[in-house]
C-alpha cells in the first residue's frame, strides 16, 4: 500500500524551553486528523523532538508525563484508521535545524549513539501492541551530507543497523524507515539490505520551494532570484518535469531493485505566488505518480500545507471550520487516485 498524507507538527520542536516539559505544551488537532481521514488519506508522519521526552541531556530519565501525551498523539492518528509514522526529528546529538544546540555528536560520540538506540528501544517496547499496518518507525529525520558533523556512509549505516536490530528484537515485524542523506535528498543504496523503507524528499529545486524561507536566510533565500516553473535555472539545472524525473533516478533504481521508497516530506513554501506553486505541484505530483511513490506534505495547516497558507490569489474553501486551498486539495486528491 502506498502512503499518502501529511506531517503533523504537534511534537516537532520543543525549543528546549522549560514550558515544553508541560504536557499542555503539546496541542493535538483532532479536527485536522478527521479532515485528513475524510480526504481518503492513509498516513500521518509525526516528527518528534526528543527533548519533550528526555530533558537537559538526562538520556536515561524519560519523562512519563510527556510519554503519555505522545501515547495520545499516536492514538488520535491510529484510531482514525490512519497509519502513524513516528519520526525522531531531533535526536540526541543531531538535528538538521539548530544542530549546535546538542551537547553530543550522534555520528562520533558513543553516549549519543547509546541514547538514540535506547530511545527507540523504549518506543519499540511501549508501542509493541500496535501492528505494522498501524505504526512505523522513521528513525532519524534528514541526516546530513557525508563529511558533515563527522557522518560517513559507513558510520551512518552502522548506527541505523544497530537501531534496526534492537527494534526487531522487540518487534520483529515493525516497518522501519530510514531517511536519505543530505537532508533526505540523497539515496542510500547501502541501506537496502536492512529491509527498510527508504524515505526521500520533495523539495527540488530548493530555490523555488524554499524561496524566502526565514530559517534559510543565512543560505541566501532572501537573495535568490524570483522562481518560475518550469524553466528555472539553478544548481546547474534547467528545472522542468523531466529534470525532476532525472533527480529521482537514484531513488527509482532503488525501487526497481526491490526497495520500498516513500517521499516523507514535500511541499512549496508559501512566499511563492499561487500560480507558480500550483504549476510546480502539478508536475511534482505527476512525477511521483509515474514513479509509483507515495508522499506526505510537510504540514497540513501552515505554509507548506493545504490549509491556511498565505499565498495570494488562492481559491479558498471552508469546510468543518478549516480554510483550505481548493486547487491544491484537488491536485492532492487526484494524485492519490491516479
Amino acid at each position: 500500500m502506498k502512503w499518502y498524507g501529511f506531517n503533523m507538527l504537534w511534537t516537532f520542536s520543543s525549543d528546549g524551553k522549560e514550558g515544553s516539559k508541560n504536557p499542555a505544551s503539546i496541542h493535538i488537532d483532532e479536527n485536522d486528523v478527521d479532515f485528513i481521514a475524510d480526504m481518503g488519506c492513509n498516513f500521518i508522519r509525526l516528527p518528534l523532538d526528543y527533548r519533550y521526552i528526555l530533558h537537559d541531556f538526562n538520556y536515561d530519565q524519560p519523562d512519563e508525563k510527556m510519554l503519555k501525551v505522545l501515547d495520545r498523539c499516536l492514538d488520535t492518528i491510529i484510531s482514525r484508521g490512519l497509519h502513524c509514522s513516528l519520526n525522531v526529528h531531533r535526536a540526541p546529538g543531531y538535528c538538521i535545524n539548530g544542530n549546535n544546540l546538542e551537547r553530543d555528536n550522534l555520528w562520533t560520540d558513543k553516549i549519543a549513539q547509546d541514547a538514540f538506540t535506547n530511545l527507540w528501544k523504549l518506543f519499540a517496547q511501549r508501542y509493541n501492541s500496535y501492528s505494522k499496518d498501524q505504526l512505523s518507525f522513521d528513525l532519524l529525520n534528514e541526516p546530513p551530507s557525508p563529511g558533515q558533523y563527522g557522518l560517513t556512509r559507513e558510520n551512518h549505516k552502522a548506527i541505523m543497523s544497530r537501531v534496526v536490530s534492537q527494534i526487531r528484537k522487540i518487534s520483529p515485524d515493525r516497518t522501519i524507515i530510514c531517511d536519505g542523506l543530505a537532508g533526505g535528498h540523497m539515496a542510500c543504496p547501502e541501506l537496502k539490505d536492512l529491509d527498510v523503507v527508504l524515505s526521500g524528499r520533495g523539495y527540488m529545486p530548493m530555490r523555488l520551494t524554499h524561496w524566502q524561507a526565514e530559517w534559510m536566510k543565512n543560505s541566501g533565500s532572501y537573495d535568490w532570484e524570483y522562481p518560475k516553473w518550469p524553466g528555472m535555472k539553478c544548481d546547474g539545472v534547467e528545472w522542468s518535469r523531466q529534470a525532476l524525473l532525472d533527480f529521482y533516478k537514484p531513488w527509482k533504481e532503488l525501487a526497481e531493485a526491490g526497495a520500498s521508497v516513500h517521499i516523507g516530506e514535500c511541499g512549496c513554501y508559501d512566499k511563492v505566488d499561487n500560480e507558480t506553486a500550483l504549476a510546480w505541484y502539478k508536475d511534482f505530483f505527476s512525477v511521483l505518480n509515474e514513479l509509483d511513490f507515495g508522499f506526505a506534505l510537510w504540514n497540513f495547516r501552515g505554509p507548506f500545507g493545504i490549509a491556511e497558507h498565505r499565498r495570494k490569489g488562492t481559491n479558498w474553501e471552508v469546510r468543518k471550520g478549516i480554510t483550505f486551498d481548493r486547487d491544491l486539495y484537488e491536485l492532492f486528491i487526484q494524485s492519490m487516485k491516479a
